[in-house]
């Protein structure tokens, strides 16, 4: 056998090494140059020229400017996936199908650009649903191409058949199915401008018989749609509003990211002396270090943030659909303002107004917006002028109180235990090592989430990552790697607790044979945690199914996969791990960091949802509780 190894901007992996028979055309011949116009555009980007169907879909990928897919081998697209190298495709090799999804997730929210997975058809494609649905609460554009049955045995419960079409459905923006080998590239071309367009996760499915179909095709233009500030009217309400407000808040979401909108947004803020909350885990929606930068809503968030949210007369929420998860009370406060008026402006009209009642509901694109109302804004005269200055001086007043009530509950004196230690001081440890340019992944879990208190980000553009409102686990590690593929120049991290690190670590193999350097820092402190404080408060402390028994060490299994390990046990140990864990992935080395912890846990996620137990039959009547937990606390603390 020949070996015919194809030069590419990235380090050799076997996804590159193209073995090919003694008979394959020599090395040394060049490949054919496809014809071009005096433009240098393939003609057949212009008009019809025969190729097979896999070279349309290949083509149309590459139109939409694809360099990176993830996923695992299969015979179903294998005649497409032969020809990725040749059109500049780095394909990687993944270790399961969820996490190539999640890689193509975080993939796309670091470069905003498409993040592509596929994947053999049947238990490869069912393999994606969970990381799908991440992407569709997350609004990525990931486009998920599926190649399925054939269809001369579709219908027949054939091998890895499956019906594809319906497991996508709820958690795609469109589904694109091939039902003519001739519209492959017409229809591929469709997926991804609408996960774009809408952004979303878009599906292509094609029957894995038509990859073989030869036919004359051309290779669509991607179709890119400008989008507006909103309508005219909309705008002129809300400067209306503005114009009179007292007290103005900014709440923006992720769309500000998305949208790079963040100097529009800061320039606004500036003009109302407004602070600026983040919507729950988009703590990257304007850097840390804007005056009126105010921190997170959600669970664990800024009271900083909640307190200014708490005291509007209007709030501005830009690029959000008002999450009601990321507005719960916290600390034991409701915090979200009952007689403010509120200005949405959010890209997809079904957002407008679903979660609250609206004032003014824009349908536009936030970075327009945020320029039409600041250009409206500057040219009349603002009521909140009036108490400008006393308003920033009692806004710093808030940041500075917050600040000092995070390092008190960061450091107050509870139960210590040796060779342990304790989750906020963990995380304040873990955000002094990080690098200035570093993105986060967290995945759910209660540690993970406590988090939310101490990530910021200075980096202007996305920086942060998590699985949303779909709430998986397992997410973190690889969209950390996909990110990572992404920014190769950024230092890239996933917070992960014991439980979810279950479901990724196999993921480090992919790191060292894709060469994508990433570092994990796996909380362990032996607990399924955001379940066990459910246990703790309504169910008497009886832990079924939430303790977990890691007789192993998960620095250890990095090393025999041939990352580096770093395990610690005193806090003094965490910066320095990370500050290592830097300089590793900075000279190409991945890296897992394992924190022992102690058994402390942070508030419930839901205590809005959860409720003491009742039972009727005698045999289940000794687990009834009255009350919730006194400490609060799992009794092995």
């Amino acid at each position: 056998m020949a070996l015919r190894i194809t030069k590419q901007s990235y380090p050799l992996t076997s996804a590159c090494i193209r073995a090919k028979s003694n008979l394959a055309v020599p090395q040394s011949s060049a490949p054919p140059i496809a014809r071009q116009d005096a433009d240098n555009v393939p003609l057949h980007y212009n008009e019809p020229a025969k190729m097979m169907a896999s070279e349309a879909l290949v083509e149309t990928m590459v139109r939409q400017k694809v360099d990176n897919t993830f996923g695992i081998v299969g015979s179903a697209f294998m005649d497409a996936l032969d020809i990725f190298p040749e059109a500049g495709i780095r394909f990687l090799a993944v270790q399961h199908e969820q996490n190539a999804a999640h890689m193509a997730d975080g993939y796309a929210r670091i470069t905003g650009k498409h993040g592509v997975c596929t994947a053999q058809n049947g238990p490869g494609i069912s393999n994606f649903v969970t990381g799908v649905a991440a992407a569709y609460w997350a609004h990525s554009p990931v486009v998920v191409v599926t190649p399925e049955a054939g269809t001369l045995t579709k219908g027949l419960g054939g091998f890895q058949e499956v019906d594809q079409l319906p497991l996508f459905e709820p958690i795609t923006k469109y589904q694109g199915h091939v039902n003519n080998p001739l519209r492959m590239a017409e229809i591929t071309g469709r997926a991804f401008d609408i996960a774009m367009a809408e952004r979303g996760p878009t599906q292509v499915n094609i029957p894995r018989d038509f990859f073989y179909h030869e036919g004359m095709y051309t290779i669509p233009k991607p179709n890119v749609v400008e989008k507006g500030a909103g309508g005219y009217n909309s705008i002129v309400s809300a400067v209306e509003i503005l114009k009179n407000a007292e007290n103005p808040v900014i709440l923006a979401g992720g769309g500000v990211t998305m949208g790079e909108a963040q100097d529009e947004v800061a320039r606004l803020a500036d003009l109302l002396a407004a602070p600026i909350a983040v919507t729950y885990l988009h703590n990257d929606a304007m850097p840390a270090d804007n005056p009126y930068y105010a921190g997170p809503l959600g669970y664990q968030g800024s009271q900083a943030a909640m307190h200014s949210i708490r005291d509007a007369d209007v709030v501005v929420a830009l690029g959000t659909r008002l999450s009601p998860f990321g507005t719960l009370p916290q600390y034991g406060e409701d915090y979200w303002p009952k007689n403010a008026r509120i200005i949405q402006i959010e890209a997809d009209p079904r957002r407008v107004g679903q979660t609250r009642q609206v004032d003014v509901g824009i349908c536009g694109d936030v970075k327009q917006a945020s320029k039409a109302l600041h250009g409206l804004l500057s040219a009349t005269d603002l009521y909140c002028h009036v108490n400008r200055e006393e308003r920033i001086r009692r806004f710093n007043e808030r940041k500075n109180k917050w600040s000092e009530k995070l390092g008190q509950i960061t450091d107050e004196d509870v139960i210590t235990v040796a060779q342990r230690i304790r989750p906020r001081q963990a995380l304040r440890a873990l955000e002094k090592g990080l690098a200035p340019d570093s993105i986060v992944a967290t995945d759910i879990g209660n540690v993970c989430s406590v988090s939310n208190s101490y990530l910021h980000f200075n980096h202007k553009g996305p920086s942060m990552l998590a699985a949303m409102t779909f709430g998986n686990c397992g997410y973190a590690f690889p969209a950390a790697m996909g990110a990572k593929v992404a920014a190769p120049g950024r230092n890239c991290v996933a917070y992960c607790g014991d439980g979810a690190w279950g479901m990724q670590l196999n993921e480090v193999m992919t790191c060292i044979r894709e060469n994508v350097p990433t570092t994990a820092v796996v909380f362990n402190n032996g607990q399924w945690g955001a379940e066990k404080k459910n246990q703790v408060l309504w169910f008497g402390d009886r832990y079924v199914g939430s303790q977990l028994y890691n007789p192993w060490s998960y620095a250890d299994i990095a090393r025999s996969m041939y990352a580096e390990g770093i395990t610690c046990t005193h806090v003094d140990e965490v910066t320095d791990a990370m500050v290592q864990a830097n300089k590793n992935q900075s000279e190409g080395k991945t890296t897992v960091i394992e924190i022992m912890l102690t058994k402390e846990l942070g508030d419930p996620f839901r205590r809005d949802a959860m409720k003491l137990p009742v039972r009727h039959l005698e045999k289940f009547k000794g687990t009834i509780q009255s009350r919730e937990s006194a400490t609060g606390q799992p009794v092995d603390l």
